[in-house]
């Protein structure tokens, strides 16, 4: 049985968490990732959204594909994806290992967490608000 990582996203920059969960994946750890609507984008707000809102569209007419998720805990399980090379052997397993939640499950509720975010002095947005405007 490997070891088993518990991260609580709250205040969590996305890509920052993102990184060290595709780390520690790699290295053959199971990582579950609570909260994940309460990780935050830095920057400016009208910018995220068209960002997200632009690759969205880019995926809607086709039946192929690129689809890009909606909900909070998709779009932190691609961010992930996009950090690990996914289509070789060791990547795919490593997203395996990847578990993301919006909530805290009942199994999780009394296990040990490690909190990766802190209050951000800038311009931040939330994905559970990205989410709700794209």
């Amino acid at each position: 049985m490997s070891e088993k990582i518990i991260i609580d996203a709250t205040n969590a920059t996305l890509g920052r968490l993102a990184s060290y969960a595709a780390k520690q994946a790699l290295l053959g750890k199971d990582v579950v990732i609570l909260n994940c609507s309460l990780a935050v984008i830095s920057g400016r707000r009208e910018s995220i959204l068209s960002n997200y809102k632009q690759k969205r569209a880019r995926g809607s007419t086709t039946l192929k594909g690129p689809h890009y998720p909606r909900s909070p805990e998709r779009i932190m399980k691609r961010t992930v994806r996009g950090m690990l090379s996914y289509t070789q052997g060791r990547g795919s397993v490593a997203l395996k290992k990847v578990m993301c939640y919006n909530e805290v499950p009942l199994e999780y509720e009394t296990s040990k967490k490690i909190l990766a975010g802190k209050e951000k002095r800038t311009k931040t947005m939330t994905l559970g608000e990205l989410s709700r405007l794209i």
